[in-house]
């Protein structure tokens, strides 16, 4: 959209430039008929009347073309509106004063103003609010500004508003309503968590009699033949999946919708590293796999939610020793880096193929090695990056396949980090 915006002030100067050339043109024209020295005096000499005649002639030729380029360029500027119109996004464009100088359909109708009536008035008059005034005037400062705006709170239509400083001259904002949007997300979002506490309680009562059963197969020995066992042991692993599953859904709901916040507090990440580790020891010597961890000595403090910080240390371990082979080692390490602390679990396991690679952190996206090697509910990545942005951190992944993987996620020390609420 910015490139048709400016491409349309472009050609309204050209326009202009065309019209008074052509103005300039007929005077000069106007002059050879009449004779004056003036309209002739460019060359420093007398022209003859064949000369006169000869210069008429190319004037007239000039003219028509500015008028045929004219009636382009006006036809080219109606096609841009009828285009702005036609996409459902409201575009309008101030001078450098702030008063609206172009403003197409949607702008007024997302506005509720009647057509043509933003035109000549002042950003507050014509935009009916002091946030969008005050991102246009951002943008006017620093060149570019955004913001989310509902107007008429709170049955009003919610805009995002876009705003960009032309190259040329004035300032040109971008309307585009997402009520509608707003309001699938969160009807999504309660959908999402009225159905997770649904599911809770068949789960837990699944999980229950799966132990239950568990328990008396073992004390009833040998009269349980080995395939049953086998069997309640399925059980038991499925219902955990599921149990896991829903969890994590209504977890990732709460984060994308703002539900659940961070409790942000002065915290050592090397200690959230080192209590991850061990209590995911015992499941890593089950599989087989060694864990360490190396924490460099006098690390900074950081600002986090310590019980949200540790869970992506719990979730990036237990992928690392799930896709590693038996007898290998799975090392956490962290360590500052003067603006940040970074934090690695690096692994020797069956790596992440290149065309995977920058899908990982989607939801439920799993690679195929992933599907064979014991499954997961393709949530945990793109949870713990949301956990980390929440930080003001990055959560980033490097693999070779057949190589291991290694996963970094870096915080930044309390002076670099921005300003957020708890």
């Amino acid at each position: 959209m910015g490139f048709v915006a400016l491409q349309a002030v472009v050609i309204a100067v050209l326009a202009g430039v065309a019209l008074a050339r052509g103005r300039v043109l007929d005077g000069m024209a106007d002059g050879l008929r009449e004779g004056s020295p003036d309209a002739v005096a460019g060359s420093g000499r007398a022209q003859g009347p064949e000369r006169g005649e000869d210069l008429v002639d190319g004037v007239r030729r000039l003219r028509r073309r500015a008028e045929s380029a004219e009636y382009a360029l006006v036809q080219r500027l109606r096609d841009l509106a009828y285009l702005a119109d036609l996409i459902g996004v409201g575009i309008v464009r101030l001078t450098d004063d702030l008063r609206v100088e172009v403003a197409n359909t949607a702008a007024h109708v997302f506005l509720e103003r009647r057509p043509g009536e933003m035109l000549g008035r002042t950003a507050m008059e014509a935009l009916g609010d002091h946030r969008v005034e005050a991102i246009a005037r951002e943008a006017a400062e620093r060149g570019a500004a955004s913001g989310e705006v509902t107007l008429h709170e709170p049955e009003g239509p919610t805009l995002i508003v876009r705003a960009r400083r032309s190259p040329i001259l004035g300032i040109w904002l971008v309307l585009e309503d997402v009520a509608e949007l707003r309001r699938l997300q969160r009807i999504r979002a309660e959908f999402i968590d009225n159905l997770s506490h649904e599911l809770r309680t068949p789960i837990t009562t699944v999980g229950l009699l799966a132990e239950t059963l568990a328990r008396d197969a073992e004390a009833a020995g040998e009269a349980v033949p080995a395939r049953m066992r086998e069997r309640i042991r399925k059980l038991e692993v499925e219902t955990d999946t599921i149990s896991e599953m829903v969890t994590e859904l209504l977890d990732l709901a709460r984060i994308e919708s703002g539900g659940r916040q961070l409790h942000l507090d002065s915290v050592d990440l090397g200690r959230i590293a080192t209590e991850s580790v061990e209590r995911l020891r015992p499941f890593a010597e089950r599989q087989g796999i060694r864990l360490e961890v190396e924490v460099a000595p006098a690390l900074p403090a950081i600002r986090g939610d310590a019980a949200r910080l540790g869970q992506v240390f719990s979730n990036l371990i237990h992928n690392a020793v799930k896709f590693s082979p038996s007898e290998s080692t799975v090392t956490v390490t962290v360590r500052a880096t003067g603006e940040t602390v970074a934090a690695s679990v690096a692994d020797h396991g069956v790596g992440i193929a290149a065309a995977d690679l920058p899908r990982i952190f989607e939801r439920f996206y799993k690679a195929d090695r992933s599907r064979t090697a014991g499954g997961g509910t393709g949530l945990g990545l793109a949870i713990a990056r949301h956990i980390v942005a929440g930080h003001g951190g990055r959560l980033t992944a490097e693999s070779e396949e057949g190589a291991g993987a290694t996963f970094t996620l870096t915080l930044p020390v309390p002076d670099q980090a921005p300003g957020r609420g708890a």
